[in-house]
């Protein structure tokens, strides 16, 4: 499948594999270590083809691990309820995304201190122009009668995925759905509900 093997990859497939070996460079070695020859190295392919893509260091660690994000995203049905959506959501959130955060906030300390940056900023644009399953889901429970949408203010809207991520960030380990049930039934849903 390598270049290495004489089967070249191209297109899609190719970068698919770059991003994939660039994301376990980083996760292994963290970004103090992380080079273009370990991330050539571990896909099978040169320097070069790296270099045709990615202009540093820098590019090709925000294009991982917005390529790691991406496969995190999950779609969830209409299953009637805000509740069960909202658990569902964060469930599947806290199980992809675990090792993402992890990676993150153990091997991108020299990111940050390279780039001026901090993990909002970070997040941002990791995430930017991508529309958040979270607002569809919510919208949703706005037409179905469930939520009052003049309480889901933005920071409101963001409380669930903000919990989440601090009990991620303050573990290092999966978030067991007792609490996610927690964030949603005490904290999020009384906030939310009409009254």
């Amino acid at each position: 499948m390598t270049e290495k093997t004489g089967e070249r990859r191209r297109g899609a497939e190719l970068e698919a594999a770059l991003l994939k070996a660039a994301w376990d460079e980083l996760a292994a070695v963290g970004y103090s270590r992380f080079t273009f020859e370990g991330v050539a190295e571990r896909a099978g392919t040169s320097r070069p083809v790296l270099y045709r893509r990615w202009a540093n260091r820098h590019d090709l660690a925000l294009a991982a691990l917005k390529a790691q994000f991406a496969t995190a995203s999950s779609d969830v049905p209409d299953m009637g309820n805000v509740r069960d959506e909202l658990i569902t959501l964060l469930a599947g959130f806290a199980d992809r995304r675990t090792e993402v955060v992890t990676v993150v906030m153990q091997q991108m300390g020299e990111f940050f201190a390279e780039t001026g940056s901090a993990f909002q900023q970070l997040r941002e644009e990791v995430l930017a122009g991508r529309r958040m399953v979270f607002d569809d889901l919510l919208d949703r429970a706005v037409q179905r009668g469930e939520v009052d949408p003049a309480r889901l203010t933005p920071r409101v809207r963001s409380l669930p995925g903000d919990l989440l991520r601090h009990e991620l960030l303050m573990t290092l380990k999966p978030v067991p759905r007792r609490v996610i049930e927690e964030i949603i039934d005490q904290v999020f849903l009384p906030l939310v509900r009409k009254q």
